[in-house]
């Protein structure tokens, strides 16, 4: 596996990296031993990168990948992990939620610590809780080694941000649709200005462009009939200088042996490949969406809707075009989960990290998908 060399610290970390928030599970927790296969074919393949997050599988990835790495010596992988500052009540929970961490990894420090999911809100938070001097602290004490945010806000916020301290990195959501779609291209630009390598996360749009309409999989397959749709969402990142390493959330050890791969193999992107995308882009826009990447954040919904699963029935028509087909899926929802069961109470909206306002959209999806 390729490594980038992350120049300020002194140490490469591969291109692709293990996001630990959609491990397989059993049931309602993680599967122990299919996860397991993954964490080692990682290891044995020079995926030495694993990111994880206080609330990721409600807070059991942390402890599943303490156990996972407990075999490997603590200098042979990079482990990192995220403060939420929405959970801070006074700044002494800072110290509360680090220490937590700590323990659940069976670590003593993070190569990587992140302030978790900045947007206005979290970083007014921050900054009313002395999160930066926080961070600042624990990376002079040398339990994290390396210090920067995760990014969910707007271009003013960021361009602020980055002047708030002397940071190592910044991850981004970034991938071909969300480059002009959500303006990541600013995004990316600003990190690039003023030297902070961009991590990488939903570069698959938490699956979207794994499953695109048939229209758009037929623009890349008369290109190049044997490649994946996957493929092309990593060769296009892999074309980014400024990107250092970009996350793979893998649900499956077949999926992640895949993604290994594809990283160890892709070429640059050449210009023809390019217009491919661009023309993909054309019609994949063209199908209105839900930018929901299901990563979960604004669960539960105190009314009982299930936002994730309203959402990615609504955007079944991605892939599936027809009305019965969308409605079908839609109605496999229970009955009390469904967009009607919405009192719009908001308490959602700001867990969002996609900024997306819930209510409305769930009001148009009710609307849509029973339109005649």
């Amino acid at each position: 596996m390729k490594h980038n060399l992350l120049e300020k610290l002194g140490v490469s970390i591969p291109q692709l990296g293990l996001g630990c928030m959609r491990l397989p599970t059993d049931g309602d927790t993680i599967d122990y031993a299919h996860a397991q296969k993954i964490v080692d074919y990682a290891m044995a393949n020079g995926v030495n990168y694993f990111d994880t997050a206080y609330m990721y599988h409600t807070g059991e990835s942390q402890y599943f990948l303490g156990k996972a790495l407990s075999k490997y010596p603590r200098d042979s992988y990079f482990l990192t992990n995220k403060l939420p500052i929405w959970y801070c009540k006074e700044p002494a929970d800072m110290e509360k939620i680090f220490q937590d961490q700590l323990q659940r990894c069976r670590t003593s420090y993070f190569d990587f610590y992140f302030m978790h999911s900045m947007n206005d809100e979290h970083w007014k938070m921050a900054k009313d809780l002395g999160l930066v001097d926080f961070m600042k602290q624990k990376k002079a004490e040398g339990s994290a080694k390396a210090i920067g945010f995760s990014f969910h806000g707007n271009l003013p916020l960021l361009e602020e941000m980055v002047e708030a301290a002397d940071w190592d990195f910044v991850q981004l959501q970034l991938n071909y649709l969300d480059w002009d779609k959500q303006n990541a291209k600013a995004f990316y630009e600003v990190l690039e200005k003023k030297g902070i390598p961009c991590f990488v996360m939903e570069p698959v749009r938490g699956g979207y462009l794994a499953t695109l309409t048939p229209t758009t999989q037929e623009v890349f397959k008369k290109a190049a009939p044997d490649r994946s749709m996957v493929s092309w969402a990593y060769q296009w990142l892999l074309s980014k200088p400024n990107v250092k390493v970009v996350l793979s959330g893998a649900s499956s050890l077949e999926q992640f042996v895949e993604n290994v791969s594809l990283f160890n193999t892709l070429p640059p992107l050449s210009e023809k490949e390019s217009a491919v995308i661009d023309d993909a882009l054309r019609e994949l826009n063209a199908i209105p969406t839900v930018p929901c990447t299901g990563c979960r954040y604004c669960m539960d919904c105190p009314a009982g809707v299930d936002i994730p699963a309203v959402f990615a029935a609504y955007n079944y028509r991605a892939s599936h075009h027809t009305t019965a087909q969308v409605r079908k899926k839609y109605e496999e929802i229970p009955a009390g989960a469904r967009a009607d069961a919405c009192v719009s109470c908001r308490a959602c909206c700001n867990k969002c990290p996609q900024s997306i306002d819930i209510p409305a959209e769930l009001a148009r999806v009710k609307e849509e998908i029973y339109a005649k």
